[in-house]
């Protein structure tokens, strides 16, 4: 069925729910395309796979597993590379500490995730496992820039079938809270290289001089960049929006992106648990870090290493009292914003937040309006203004809404802030420096103990790239185009500097905007409004944050979105939307056996997939097949065939069954390809004969709790067995 030596399509292998979809759906796909001599291979790019692949040193003969991400990291730079990126998990510390427990709990002689490494050994280890923390998979494989929208059908169906809006109102007490000065966009500088150079990164103190990094390479025309945040200025940010907020009557809820952030984020999100039990640390700060209490790591951590100290305990509900009520992750099991640091992800939190109408949910398990705190203000704007907008304007109409495409710059690891090995907590008072092989000082600050230094940057041909991919999509659609830049921060004037020059060149200046984000979200936001449509060109950053918030207002959801990531070397990257890996979908699998993961993102990627096969071998089958999944696409949407999110109801293994009929019926009725049309009239049949055994089949296991062997870590057997039930389809399937 799938050769995976070198197949025509790879398929990435995830984690959590994407992962559990695919053990149903991996082998219709490759049940089809055998039958037009496609193959379809795997490559294991799950947290598990890639610890795993970390310590071979530490494993047995038999389970020891190749380094697939490196194997894809060299694909992607192919010119016939073709891969379906399902979503995996950007690993923070309590998911990578937990994967490695369940892990060695199966046989897997690994070591422990080193807390507070002392040993050379466990420096060593620490070092490894830091390489496999946070978005340490998409810089390896995004080797072009991402191209996302709403697939036509998808947002057809939409606005056919809008979906709930919370109401807005204009006296809603909801606001975004940021810093407004000494943040990474107040301090950061940027310029361009004239030449190819090497940098190293130092830092300059009393006690001598200390080298953060060095060997950092740069090719001629990158765009380098380099800030800092002041931890002075950002507890005292902290404790005076904890106050104002308990003033204000509301929640209290921070907002971060401690995976794909994986340095610096974590080490905010550690200072906003600190404020919040300020009292606790002053009190008890060297009693806890004896104990391995690490801010953070979060608050749950915290609570369980601190579970038998009944002083503390009682120190900390007494801060408690003190505080604002907090916005809940989930209520019903005290969950708070501050438990777990990749629990509320800000591309995922505020729009959903936004969608409700400006409500989260407090510890009364009832709604109520918050205070959004994101502490950096270089893209906190954009959730500000969304939230002004709608408070004047009221809520979205999705009926009516059109909508706002993406061309975001992320090849080769553009502007990668935070998830990169050039982020710094720095340790003592002094002054870092960017120096060059030749020198040259290139960026300088002061900084203070404590403080977060990074430093990221933007390839020229990347960039040019970009702005090329944004003509090509302005000409294609004719929708108003805004390049989301801010001539006024450090980093955004160095990209102009490359737009301005490509878009007159090409003579279609006067077919684009650039404006900051601030004015391009409400530019966005009132196109959409009007139903007309509108083309975002971000870079990194955005493309993350802007590739949720858009979907979700519009679409409901994020895992919908059609991502297409052209790779600079002439392969393709078909990623199946955003959307995250969704735990609390695994955790209703394991209580109640009922999968409410989506797969349509999967549909929409496994099409572009084919045709782009289709175009780059002339295989006509191939281009057969992702026609005729387009055709199932749209017959899932058009009958409501996508999974319930109740238990008793059809969920993703029946989605899959209706994929399935309706892709063997159009490729039955199509007449490009007699021969597929004939093996497929049968299945299309039996599919339609078995209608009834098979969804009671499916429906039969639905109720109580299911075995897949692992959370992080499934057994095979056990996780086939759990999400393909039906014997009957599987039987027709082959």
């Amino acid at each position: 069925m799938a050769d995976n030596s070198n197949p025509d399509i790879v398929y990435t292998k995830v984690d959590e729910a994407p992962e559990l979809a695919s053990a149903s759906l991996l082998p219709i796909i490759q049940r089809f395309a055998a039958a037009a001599g496609v193959s379809i291979g795997t490559r294991d790019i799950s947290l598990a796979g890639r610890i795993l692949a970390t310590f071979p040193d530490k494993l047995k003969d038999d389970q020891r597993v190749t380094d697939d991400l490196a194997e894809l990291g060299k694909l992607v730079k192919q010119p016939e590379a073709n891969v379906i990126k399902l979503p995996n998990i950007s690993a923070s510390v309590p998911q990578l500490v937990a994967a490695v427990r369940e892990l060695q709990g199966q046989g897997f002689d690994i070591p422990d995730y080193p807390d507070d490494p002392k040993t050379d050994e466990e420096k060593e280890i620490r070092a490894r496992y830091d390489a496999i923390k946070g978005s340490a998979v998409n810089p390896v494989l995004r080797e072009g820039n991402s191209d996302r929208r709403a697939a036509a059908p998808v947002k057809k169906f939409a606005q056919n079938n809008p979906h709930r809006m919370g109401e807005w109102t204009a006296d809603s007490k909801t606001r975004v809270a940021s810093m407004s000065a000494n943040d990474f966009f107040s301090n950061e500088k940027s310029a361009t290289l004239d030449k190819a150079a090497t940098a190293k990164i130092v830092l300059e103190t009393a006690n001598g001089e200390t080298v953060l990094k060095d060997g950092v390479s740069y090719p001629e025309g990158t765009v380098v960049d380099a800030t800092y945040m002041s931890a002075k200025a950002l507890d005292t940010f902290l404790a005076d929006e904890i106050e104002k907020t308990k003033a204000e009557g509301v929640l209290f809820s921070l907002h971060m992106k401690a995976t794909m952030m994986k340095v610096s984020d974590p080490i905010i999100f550690g200072h906003a648990v600190k404020q919040w039990l300020k009292p606790v640390f002053d009190k008890y700060g060297d009693e806890m870090k004896a104990a391995g209490v690490n801010p953070n790591s979060g608050l749950g951590d915290l609570l369980e290493r601190v579970k038998d100290k009944t002083e503390i305990l009682e120190t900390i509900e007494k801060t408690r009292d003190t505080r604002p009520p907090m916005y809940m992750v989930d209520s019903d099991r005290g969950i708070t914003n501050l438990h777990v640091p990749s629990d509320v992800i800000i591309d995922a939190s505020m729009p959903a937040l936004i969608r409700s109408g400006g409500k989260g949910w407090g510890p009364d398990n009832k709604e109520h309006d918050a205070v959004c705190v994101i502490p950096d203000s270089s893209y906190a704007p954009v959730y500000d203004e969304t939230i002004k907008f709608f408070k004047a304007n009221g809520k979205l109409n999705p009926a009516t809404a059109g909508t706002v495409q993406n061309l975001g710059l992320m090849a080769q690891k553009a502007e990668e802030y935070g998830s990169h090995p050039t982020t710094f907590e720095i340790p003592e008072d002094g002054t870092v420096k960017m120096v060059l092989d030749d020198g040259t000082v290139l960026h300088q600050h002061s900084v203070e103990k404590g403080d977060i230094w990074r430093s990221a940057s933007a390839r020229k041909a990347p960039i040019e790239d970009w702005v090329n991919l944004a003509i090509e999509r302005q000409k294609a659609t004719g929708y108003r185009a805004i390049f989301w830049l801010d001539e006024n921060r450090a980093h955004d004037a160095e990209l102009i500097r490359f737009v301005k020059p490509i878009l007159d060149a090409k003579g279609v200046a006067d077919k684009f905007e650039i404006m900051p984000p601030r004015e391009a979200t409400r530019a966005s936001l009132e196109t959409i409004t009007k139903g007309e449509n509108t083309i975002a060109i971000t870079g990194n950053v955005l493309r993350d944050y802007l590739t949720d918030l858009f979907p979700i207002l519009e679409l409901a959801t994020s895992a919908k979105m059609l991502s297409i990531v052209k790779l600079m070397n002439g392969g393709g990257l078909f990623e199946t939307g955003a959307g995250g890996s969704a735990p609390k979908h695994v955790q209703q699998l394991q209580a109640e056996n009922h999968l409410r993961w989506d797969s349509l993102g999967e549909f929409c990627a496994l099409g572009e997939s084919f045709k782009f096969l289709a175009d780059a071998k002339n295989n006509a089958r191939a281009r057969v097949l992702g026609e005729t999944v387009e055709t199932a696409t749209q017959g899932i949407l058009d009958h409501g065939r996508s999974p319930s999110r109740k238990v008793g109801e059809p969920d993703n293994r029946d989605s899959h069954y209706w994929f399935a009929r309706y892709w063997a019926e159009a490729l039955a009725a199509q007449s490009d390809d007699a021969a597929l049309a004939e093996e497929f009239g049968p299945i299309a049949k039996a599919l339609a004969e078995n209608e009834e055994k098979i969804t009671g089949e499916l429906a039969a296991v639905q109720g109580k709790p299911a075995d897949t062997g692992g959370y992080y870590h499934p057994d095979d057997k056990k996780l086939a067995s759990v999400m393909r039930p039906s014997e009957t389809l599987n039987a027709i399937m082959g």
